[in-house]
């Protein structure tokens, strides 16, 4: 009998080990794309765009509950012991009544830029991983009606500075979203619909993500802009269900260590104040702490003052009437 390869006994393994479950919404009985999924412990993963996530006891032994949540839902908490092949989350009446419905008026604009500071520096790169988001606020610089036309991203695809081989191609999708400002801090989430985007090693070092058609305005106290990794994807474009963390044997025990995605995200000293905060999405408070010192001590990026991600903006400010 021939002998099946390496590669396809660990696939197959992780057909037997791992279950698929869909979160739906409970009244419409939809998919709910990109639903999160806590594990209680700071580590979790996500649904993908037809709400399916997989899990399974061989993948996460020490896991006893879920806390699965998403925007205009309420969040609910599961035993791993009987999780439900259909999770059904109920509506949040309040959140999904809160929507921004805009009728543009054709009115000539002006567009302004606001430049992105883009390097190829790897040890000045935040790594990122699904377990943080992170926000980059704007003020509001004009008293006309001011729309983001485009959000420009610094990106990082290689993943060293060394020369040591070819790359491997990657695709990862980025999950945007936009929060109020509470005095210089991201406060509640604006009813702005999420924006999953993708970003490969194709792309250029400075990613422009056309946004226009989402028809995001800049509030007069300014507007952060978040953006959070969610993972690989696969040839189609679908987010793959793969663990976001390993485990590593250490003399203290074992430590969970977050799986790193590319792109990089380049950071700067060029930025005179701290416009940057980052939270943890898997927390259940989901605290923002703005990334200064207090941050942390030793933090490699904080400590060489490259405090801020370098994001840029195209702005469409409209005539008045």
């Amino acid at each position: 009998m021939k002998k099946l390869p390496p590669i396809f006994l660990l696939f197959l393994a992780q057909i037997v080990y791992t279950q698929t479950y869909v979160v739906l919404d409970s009244v419409q009985k939809t998919p709910i794309s990109y639903a999160t999924i806590s594990f209680g412990n700071g580590n979790g993963t996500f649904a993908d765009g037809d709400g399916n996530f997989r899990f399974s006891k061989k993948w996460y032994p020490d896991i006893d509950s879920l806390y699965i949540s998403a925007v205009g839902h309420k969040e609910i908490a599961l035993s791993t012991a009987s999780l439900p092949q259909k999770i059904m989350l109920p509506q949040n009446i309040a959140e999904l009544k809160e929507v921004y419905i805009i009728a543009e008026k054709k009115r000539k604009y002006k567009t302004r830029k606001l430049a992105s500071i883009v390097h190829n520096d790897y040890f000045k790169s935040w790594l990122p991983t699904v377990e943080s988001e992170i926000a980059v606020f704007f003020p509001k610089d004009s008293d006309k009606s001011t729309k983001i036309a485009s959000v420009y991203l610094p990106v990082k695809t290689e993943s060293s500075n060394r020369n040591s081989g070819k790359d491997q191609s990657f695709s990862t999708l980025f999950k945007m979203q936009f929060y109020k400002n509470n005095k210089g801090y991201p406060d509640k989430r604006l009813p702005y619909e999420d924006i999953i985007f993708n970003v490969s090693d194709k792309d250029k070092s400075n990613f422009e993500l056309d946004i226009s058609e989402y028809k995001v305005f800049i509030p007069k106290e300014g507007i952060f802009i978040s953006i959070q990794v969610m993972g690989y994807a696969d040839k189609n474009g679908k987010l793959q269900q793969t663990k976001k963390y390993s485990e590593i044997q250490t003399r203290k025990g074992t430590v969970k260590v977050s799986t790193t995605f590319r792109p990089l995200l380049p950071f700067t000293d060029k930025i005179n104040t701290y416009k940057t905060f980052t939270r943890r999405v898997f927390f259940k408070n989901r605290t923002w702490q703005r990334f200064d010192r207090k941050y942390s001590q030793n933090n490699n990026l904080i400590k060489n003052n490259n405090t801020n991600y370098g994001m840029g903006l195209k702005l469409h400010l409209y005539e008045k009437d």
